[in-house]
């Protein structure tokens, strides 16, 4: 599993996110995702639309994942302490 491959499963499960991917050992990643679809949903749901995005991979190929999750004006609200 590479950083490109959770960055594409990610963006075909959200449609429309915005994704930055860091990791290089191959199973430890960090995810940061700005997705419209997070507007109103806990912090768990919205890692739950993480999860069913990355599907089993999240039981096979990644060990770890760190999730950060925006809506797009959150996102803006972060600016400029975070960067995409």
């Amino acid at each position: 599993m590479t950083k490109e491959d959770i960055k594409l499963l990610l963006e075909a499960g959200l449609a429309g996110a915005q994704t930055h991917i860091d990791g290089d050992d191959g199973v430890h990643f960090a995810a940061r995702v700005v997705f419209a679809g997070f507007a109103g949903l806990t912090p768990v749901k919205r890692h739950q639309l993480v999860y069913r995005a990355l599907g089993d991979n999240m039981r096979q190929a990644i060990h770890a994942l760190s999730i950060q999750t925006y809506t797009p004006e959150e996102w803006q609200l972060a600016q400029p302490f975070a960067t995409l």
